[in-house]
């Protein structure tokens, strides 16, 4: 069968969800499309084995970034998933939502009150399944009810497993004026507390088996391709001379196939993945295209541009007197332990997100807005993918959650399977690197309180020699890593807009039945991380498409 209703390209987050949310209908025939593989591999599921997806082709696009001028010349390893379920199969299972002002800045930009706080909150709770309203989801008795949903398909629990030392850092940054938080998404999420986390009952819970599990798999309308790469949109004019996708090429089992798609495409590739397949389709900046010889069919100068990502910036602190991770993996009866209580409980290391505490707050007190982020984490390494560090360490990785840099994704040949150029640009303005060099005096404060003080913290990286705000800037350089949050590459906006490349309904401009449902689609980043916004943005996408928005 080549010919379809809908054919939703990706299938990740977003992708996922859609697939569900127009399978519903029995009359919709309904292609999904993912270039990866089945969620099958063992350590998508066991939540530790995040570190053994990411950089893994069987699940990671390995894709690289171009060396950084904002990173003193550095390249990084930018994960995207490369499975069913996409990247809520190797990410941090964190959830989080973000701040109200978020959305409410995205309303005012798009002049939508369709997606403002308000409007976004009923499409997160649709599909929520919130550990909180197990016992009764009609009758909630918590102080934060009215903000969650209890009948969804995306599961929320909390962690499996607190740390000694974790506790005291949060009592640190109480005592540095921080309130605790027990809940980060009702809109405000300042404060300090342990992450909330999408798994059950201590496995990972991705989108796959959240929106494509037996039941939905068996819809006689719902086709799933995978291994299947997206290599171009077909596009045409219709009889008044308009712009149409009519459909998608593929590359399927060693063919190149032309499907049809009778009503809409739509993208949910994310951030890199749906501007590479606009610009192979020509649809991008004109010169980029001519460098490469596609055919510019319209030209789209917002395609691609626009990237933002939360950088983060791996602060480590040694410490005495305190069980850290880097103790208790570092011998074999230790990881034998590990292993024991993963296997009988579904707990301990094993069933951590790479983060368990989290903290907004502002890098300076002139902030209106909780403006940083920071990701606790009781062990350390170098780098990511190296080992632990044999010594008792903690880490408070932080990120500024409003980027004002802007990089971009761009293709480097007309060839599907070759990966694009990929420029964050990080700390490329002054306010990046004033909050960069703040946010690091924010650690320090909180590591000097008295809680902390049993544990004998000690600064490893960056070190205490460095103080001075072009020392500091310089450091950032050195430690920072993406935390893999990449979006805007295809932003919503105006029709007046030259970089908005669809209008507020997520409907590509100039493009009829195409349409993009990803993280690549938000204007401004989220404060916070953004796997369930993007999920959020699928549901609003599913409702307008049944409704013929």
């Amino acid at each position: 069968m080549s010919d379809f209703d809908y054919i939703v390209v990706g299938g990740g987050t977003a992708g996922a969800l859609l697939a569900n949310r127009l399978s519903a209908d029995p009359h919709n025939a309904v292609l999904l499309v993912e270039a990866g593989g089945r969620d099958r591999y063992h350590w998508i599921h066991i939540p530790v084995g995040y570190l053994y997806c990411i950089n893994n082709p069987k699940t990671d696009w390995c894709f690289r970034t171009e060396p950084d001028p904002g990173l003193n010349g550095r390249a990084l390893i930018y994960p995207r998933g490369k499975t069913l379920g996409g990247c809520s199969s190797i990410n941090g299972m964190i959830y989080m939502r973000g701040q109200s002002r978020d959305y409410d800045g995205w309303a005012e930009q798009l002049r939508d009150a369709q997606w403002n706080w308000s409007s976004c909150l009923p499409f997160f709770k649709q599909h929520e399944w919130h550990h909180r309203l197990d016992a009764n989801p009609q009758a909630p008795h918590f102080p934060t009810a009215d903000f969650h949903g209890g009948q969804g398909e995306w599961r929320v629990e909390r962690q499996r497993l607190r740390w000694e030392l974790l506790d005291a850092f949060a009592r640190a940054a109480q005592q540095a004026g921080i309130p605790s938080s027990d809940d980060f998404n009702t809109g405000s999420n300042e404060g300090v507390g342990y992450f909330e986390v999408n798994q059950k009952s201590g496995l990972r819970w991705n989108t796959s088996k959240a929106f494509l599990n037996a039941d939905v798999r068996r819809r006689p309308n719902l086709t799933i391709w995978t291994n299947t790469q997206a290599s171009k949109l077909l596009l045409a004019r219709d009889a008044q001379g308009a712009r149409v996708c009519r459909g998608l090429e593929v590359l399927r089992q060693g063919h190149t196939l032309a499907l049809t798609a009778r009503k809409e495409v739509v993208l949910c590739a994310g951030a890199i993945g749906t501007p590479q397949l606009l610009q192979l389709s020509g649809l991008g900046p004109a010169e980029l295209l001519a460098k490469h010889g596609i055919p510019v069919v319209q030209a789209m100068e917002g395609v691609g541009q626009n990237l933002q990502d939360h950088l983060q910036i791996r602060a480590v602190y040694t410490v005495q007197n305190a069980l850290t991770l880097n103790t208790l993996a570092n011998s074999l009866w230790g990881k034998f332990k590990i292993g024991m209580q993963y296997a009988l409980l579904r707990s301990g290391p094993m069933s951590m997100s790479p983060s368990q505490l989290g903290v907004f707050t502002r890098s300076d007190a002139a902030r209106v807005h909780p403006n940083i982020q920071f990701h606790v984490q009781p062990l350390s390494l170098e780098a990511f993918g190296q080992p632990l560090h044999r010594f008792p360490a903690l880490t408070a990785s932080v990120c500024n959650l409003n980027p004002s840099s802007r990089g971009q994704v761009a293709i480097r040949s007309k060839d599907c399977t070759i990966a694009p150029a990929i420029a964050p640009n990080y700390l490329s303005t002054q306010d990046d690197q004033q909050v960069a060099a703040d946010s690091l005096r924010v650690a320090r404060r909180i590591l000097e309180q008295p809680a902390m003080q049993p544990y004998a913290p000690v600064e490893y990286k960056p070190g205490v020699q460095y103080q001075t705000d072009s020392e500091l800037i310089a450091l950032a350089g050195d430690i920072a890593t993406t935390i893999f949050h990449p979006v805007g590459t295809a932003k919503m906006g105006l029709a007046t807009d030259a970089m908005a490349v669809t209008d507020s309904r997520l409907r590509v401009h100039g493009v009829r039945g195409l349409r993009i449902a990803d993280a690549s689609a938000m204007p401004t980043i989220v404060s916070g991380n953004t796997n369930s916004p993007t999920l959020m943005m699928a549901e609003k996408a599913a409702a307008w498409i049944r409704t013929g928005e």
